[in-house]
């Protein structure tokens, strides 16, 4: 009963700092990767660790690494690629006959290690035409994986379903591992944030065309999505696109975006001033 109620603590811990939200459904796997920081730090128990977690002057540090833990950055280059196929063929083209300048803006949300930014970059180099340019702003509130998408370079396992003429064409080898060029790279800025905290949206832009959070709000109980998607509806054109995951929706939380079908994918659509409900 005390090792539960520690591990609740903990758990309260990370929704006040970060917004996650552990269901109890996921409490097993979420003791377990508690269980596996315990053994790392060599303490006796989860009230020890919750001392150290919340108490030490290792905290920070510490809550970073129990995030990395409980936060599946599991992903690769062009994952779920017909929901691309529909970003780049409907989506894209829609917004660009609203558009009064030939500058496209993404934000990548939750980007992880780094393959869905870049996916988009590449995507759009392919299908702006001449004369366009873009920016992709991308952020997670894990350090360690906005190091490895600085880094931009990857394993057979990520780049697998990448075409073979965009391999060759947007990549270089290096060892056995794959870099990013810079074509490419260039066009992303990646950022260590947290969607929870209103700081993150002062320092991001105000006028994307799309933004990308794709299996992210599965972490964030009603409360937090409501007040993501409060900012997203901000920061977003008019016209523009919220892509989220297959399995998640904000339906129940707001009805502020105008719903579209293509391809059997659902889209949220920011409809043009007098056009929406409140969010």
């Amino acid at each position: 009963m005390v090792d539960t109620i520690n591990y609740n603590k903990i758990r309260d811990y990370i929704y006040e700092k970060t917004g996650i939200y552990i269901e109890e459904k996921r409490m097993y796997f979420f003791k377990n990767r508690v269980i596996k920081r315990i053994k790392k730090l060599a303490l006796d128990n989860p009230e020890t660790y919750y001392n150290f977690l919340v108490k030490s002057e290792y905290s920070e540090m510490e809550l970073k690494k129990l995030i990395s833990e409980i936060t599946i950055n599991e992903t690769y280059f062009f994952r779920e690629f017909p929901q691309l196929k529909v970003f780049a063929e409907y989506a894209l083209n829609d917004v660009i006959k609203r558009k009064s300048n030939k500058y496209i803006k993404v934000l990548s949300a939750g980007s992880a290690s780094g393959e869905e930014p870049y996916t988009l970059s590449i995507i759009l180099k392919e299908m702006l035409d001449y004369g366009f340019d873009y920016k992709i702003d991308a952020l997670d509130i894990d350090p360690i994986m906005v190091l490895k998408a600085r880094s931009a370079v990857y394993s057979d396992y990520s780049i697998r379903d990448v075409p073979k003429e965009y391999l060759a064409k947007y990549f270089e080898k290096e060892g056995n591992n794959y870099k990013v060029k810079d074509i490419v790279k260039d066009k992303v800025n990646i950022y260590n944030l947290n969607l929870i905290e209103d700081e993150t949206y002062e320092k991001l832009d105000d006028d994307y065309d799309f933004i990308f959070c794709r299996n992210v709000f599965i972490y964030f109980s009603d409360e937090i999505r409501k007040k993501i998607v409060t900012k997203f509806y901000t920061i977003l054109n008019e016209g523009g696109y919220i892509f989220l995951g297959h399995s998640e929706s904000i339906n129940r939380i707001t009805n502020a975006f105008r719903i579209v079908k293509a391809n059997d994918f659902i889209l949220y659509q920011k409809p043009s001033e007098g056009g929406a409900n409140n969010v």
